[in-house]
């Protein structure tokens, strides 16, 4: 069999105001493309499907017209998993429906873990790969409260929680080895090895000490995780990274997905990289140079969708209407500004960083922003965190 690991689409993400549902349409094009080019038997996508719990209404349609274009391609199976930003509820409303055109959704983790183990076989009803579909593990999935807990405590225990689940559907995969097929596995989580990465915050606590590669069974042949929005991989275990860029600090990054084949059970991996569909560009430069740098954004880009820009006027001077002037050079160039501001270096106007702005901070950055402004300890913050991690997870399961 012939798989494609994807993840972290984020359908209906808002980016500063400006829905990506062009993008979002493009890449998914682009995907249904390759899964035909490529002859892919089966598609998994490792979470975080929807960017928020309660998705808008444009992004479930193209949900489903994704999951209905692929009926006709050679792809025999799907196999979806929740990831944090989704709302197990919604993923898994459709579930019996879908998993008659072997479409297998888990949105959550299982009463029975069994159910969470998916055998693929061809029309002729053989067993071709075991998949160990594991979604993201919530808080509630892991462990049980346990009055008066440390919040170090607390922590140990999430982790034990994250190694036990492997290890168990570790032990329930175990039986299918003697038929010489794949074993995969699944996951939306956080390693440890991957470090700490520009807005990706650990989704589990305060830390970077989840759970590592080397504590996943070995009976996996390739292990499918999402949640880290860059591709990498430590042996057996792979992140495919998102689809598009879902930040200006990712535009570096090639997006890319994978193709995994099977020599027995020994997995080859081939990166595709991902078309980029829309520019994402910082300009940080000043005025008179910012304002050539935009023209050249154009000439290079006149073709496709808008570059989507943020600018940061570093001067010596100040600059009546400065943001008025940019958003009326760009009017008729396929540019468009979504930030405009401005860092003097003039006497008396010394500001030695930009002004943050709200929009570009995550709720857990304000939150940490404010425990130090209280001057809370490290360890009452830690704590804070988890609790305040837990009560995001809920809310987002609530919407």
């Amino acid at each position: 069999m012939k798989f494609l690991h994807t993840s972290d689409w984020h359908l209906g993400q808002r980016f500063q105001a400006n829905d990506r549902l062009e993008e979002h349409k493009l890449a998914l094009d682009w995907l249904l493309q390759i899964i035909e080019k490529e002859a892919i038997d089966c598609l998994i996508v490792a979470g975080d499907i929807f960017d928020v719990g309660n998705p808008p209404n444009a992004a479930r349609r193209l949900y489903y017209r994704f999951l209905t274009q692929l009926l006709s391609t050679s792809c025999q199976h799907v196999i979806i998993i929740g990831g944090n930003h989704d709302s197990p509820a919604m993923l898994n409303a459709p579930k019996e429906l879908l998993s008659a055109l072997n479409i297998h959704v888990i949105g959550t983790a299982t009463k029975h873990i069994e159910d969470q183990i998916i055998e693929l076989r061809d029309k002729k009803d053989e067993l071709k790969a075991v998949v160990a579909a594991v979604p993201f593990l919530r808080d509630k999935d892991l462990r049980s409260s346990v009055s008066g807990e440390t919040g170090l405590e607390r922590i140990a225990a999430i982790r034990a929680g994250i190694k036990a689940h492997y290890e168990k559907i570790g032990k329930v995969i175990e039986k299918y080895t003697h038929f010489n097929v794949p074993l995969i596995g699944t996951g939306h989580l956080y390693l440890k090895e991957v470090g700490k990465q520009e807005g990706r915050d650990n989704i589990y606590i305060g830390d970077c000490e989840n759970i590592t590669a080397a504590q996943f069974p070995t009976v996996f042949d390739y292990i499918a995780l999402g949640h880290i929005h860059r591709a990498y991989h430590y042996g057996k275990v792979h992140y495919s990274g998102s689809l598009i860029p879902l930040s200006f600090s990712e535009t570096k990054d090639d997006k890319v997905v994978k193709i995994i084949t099977f020599d027995e059970r020994i997995a080859i991996t081939n990166p595709l990289t991902v078309p980029l569909f829309r520019r994402l560009k910082t300009i940080v430069l000043p005025f008179e140079k910012a304002k050539e740098r935009l023209l050249q954004l154009h000439e290079d880009y006149k073709d496709g969708l808008p570059v989507w820009v943020d600018v940061l006027i570093t001067d010596d001077r100040t600059i009546p209407n400065l943001d008025i002037q940019l958003y009326d050079l760009v009017r008729d160039l396929n540019v468009e500004l979504l930030k405009v501001r401005a860092s003097y270096q003039s006497i008396g106007l010394l500001i030695d960083k930009p002004l943050i702005d709200l929009k570009d901070l995550q709720p857990i950055d304000v939150f940490l922003k404010k425990c130090e402004s209280e001057g809370l300890q490290a360890g009452e913050i830690q704590e804070l965190t988890l609790a305040f991690k837990e009560l995001q997870n809920w809310m987002q399961e609530n919407q």
